[in-house]
């Protein structure tokens, strides 16, 4: 019998360690492979996204939540600072047996939580229409969907969405 997995047993951090960069790179690659069938553009999307990520990362503005259970990274996002005082979420992701246990939401709260306590006035998010789920999690923290059109990216024509959040306190 499979053992019920719970958020409280799931460790977060905020730190990075040696691997961790290296590992979201691969997860993404192999996991929107084999759901949405995306080719190793994505991949190297992703690779490229994180290495501007670290290369100008200031633990003010930036955060990443390393999502462990057993020591075996399960989940990921990071908020990563831009101009104009925006903060964009990058590289959401949760493994298939830690979705719809609550950790997606707990992400969620975690980086609208920082964005509040470094002042930051709005974020941004880019997606593809195939992740309503997603979606759905970010319209509930306030994400409006602003922008919508067709892309080839990742060796699949996808539409590619842009969600922002303004905060209404600044």
């Amino acid at each position: 019998m499979k053992k019920q997995i719970r958020i409280e047993d799931i460790k977060i951090r905020t730190q990075l360690k040696p691997g961790d960069l290296g590992y979201i790179m691969h997860r993404h690659g192999k996991m929107y492979h084999e759901e949405y069938n995306y080719g190793i553009e994505f991949e190297t999307y992703v690779g490229a996204g994180l290495h501007e990520f670290y290369s100008q990362y200031d633990q003010k503005l930036d955060r990443v939540w390393v999502c462990e259970y057993n020591e075996l990274i399960v989940g990921f996002i990071l908020l990563m600072h831009r101009p104009n005082n925006t903060a964009q979420l990058r590289y959401f992701y949760l493994e298939k047996e830690y979705r719809g246990i609550g950790l997606g939401k707990k992400l969620m709260d975690l980086f609208i939580e920082f964005m509040n306590a470094v002042g930051y006035d709005s974020a941004y998010l880019l997606t593809t229409d195939e992740l309503p789920t997603a979606a759905s999690l970010y319209t509930r923290h306030g994400f409006k969907l602003t922008k919508t059109y067709s892309s080839a990216l990742f060796n699949n024509e996808v539409k590619e969405q842009r969600y922002d959040l303004i905060l209404q306190s600044r």
